[in-house]
């Protein structure tokens, strides 16, 4: 049914992705001491994470939704089953979690190296805004991910040849465009599975897990993603 694959897409996704985010935040990376467009770097650095992501899924026979927000809203549009959606975002919450403790593993004497005020904050892993005002922060979310699965739809099965490609354009696009008010989660497991991973990992010198926050990356994603199948289905 799928749900290998997607649970071993979504860790291979986190290793990448919250692998960029570790490199140019934490002490003593070459990253972070090099790394002068910080922005463009995390921007493709998550659209490959994603491309890389999705032919991993691929492979195991999954669709590459690597994120609840897809599956909820494929599931709504009549795409998939309603069926497989809970193992689906099992699979991807528990491979988030687990790419993430990877990273924590690797960049573990960076981490240590690295005080909260320099940078070792729960933003290598998942996401904060920019300016902190849910209201907004929740539009922006829902805005982004409406904006993502919308040009999805037009791919049709994008999880064949090089359509992966395609969708981890998308995501660089969404990046530069729209990312720079709240990280742009777009993706429920990809910001819940690290920040617990964070929270209850022993990493030295961490800051907090921004719970109070937890909920935009949540929501926001699941909203935008149904508005962007519905206005599919009645078009």
């Amino acid at each position: 049914m799928g749900y290998l694959g997607e649970f071993i897409g979504t860790f291979v996704l986190m290793i990448f992705g919250a692998g960029v985010g570790a490199s140019v935040n934490l002490e003593g990376a070459y990253a972070k001491a090099s790394a002068k467009a910080g922005w463009i770097m995390i921007a493709l650095g998550w659209g490959l994470a994603v491309m890389l992501g999705v032919y991993t899924a691929a492979y195991f026979g999954a669709p590459g939704h690597l994120n609840p927000a897809v599956t909820i809203a494929f599931a709504a549009g009549g795409i998939i089953s309603w069926k497989i959606v809970p193992g689906y975002i099992l699979a991807q919450i528990v491979g988030a979690f687990l790419g993430a403790s990877v990273v924590a593993l690797h960049f573990y004497p960076h981490f240590k190296k690295t005080k909260s005020d320099q940078g070792n904050t729960v933003a290598i892993f998942a996401t904060v805004p920019a300016i902190d005002n849910k209201l907004f922060n929740f539009i922006s979310e829902v805005v982004a991910t409406f904006a993502f699965i919308l040009c999805l739809l037009t791919l049709g099965n994008f999880a064949e040849g090089l359509k992966p490609l395609v969708v981890g354009l998308l995501i660089v696009a969404i990046g530069f465009s729209l990312g720079s008010t709240t990280g742009y989660a777009i993706n429920p497991a990809r910001d819940f599975g690290p920040r617990l991973a964070y929270a209850v990992l022993p990493i030295p010198n961490k800051g907090s897990a921004n719970w109070d926050y937890s909920w935009v990356p949540i929501l926001g994603p699941i909203i935008g993603g149904l508005l962007a199948v519905f206005l599919v289905k009645i078009v």
